[in-house]
């Protein structure tokens, strides 16, 4: 059988059969780590809640808080985007203008540029012809290829 000692918060088993006895302990057992979550939640809820803040100043730190949350959304959402686009290689002698811009750096003038000068026998005639700088073209050469 088992018995509830109140000191050390333990249940110990004695020589009797008698299973109420373990059902009790076991119920003041969980009512006893139940009370002490919830007093914990409360501590913890208790020092979140704001102190004192004006209303003025809880609508100026959500306001920041969303400015922030919606800057972050655009920089993910750009992220996604590049990702898409990473995986496909682009055909310089082929491409439009809007495929050549999902290029890293490629701004229109420079899809422009890649337009106007074709044919390239190979993707690194974009240094050679001076319409990419090395360091721009090595962002990208992996996704170029120079289809004839």
């Amino acid at each position: 059988m088992w018995d509830w000692r109140g000191d050390d918060g333990i249940c110990a088993r004695r020589h009797d059969t008698d299973s109420t006895l373990h059902g009790e302990c076991c119920i003041k057992l969980l009512m006893k780590t139940l009370a002490c979550v919830v007093f914990g939640l409360l501590l913890t809820l208790e020092g979140c809640a704001p102190k004192g803040s004006s209303p003025d100043a809880v609508r100026e730190h959500t306001a920041d808080a969303t400015a922030e949350l919606k800057r972050d959304a655009k920089a993910v959402a750009k992220g996604v985007q590049e990702g898409w686009t990473r995986d496909s290689s682009v055909d310089v002698n082929s491409a439009s203008t809007k495929q050549l811009e999902t290029l890293s750096g490629v701004t229109p003038k420079v899809a422009g540029l890649i337009v106007s000068h074709r044919p390239y026998a190979k993707p690194s005639e974009l240094v050679d012809r001076h319409i990419l700088s090395k360091a721009a073209y090595d962002k990208i050469a992996d996704r170029l290829k120079a289809k004839p």
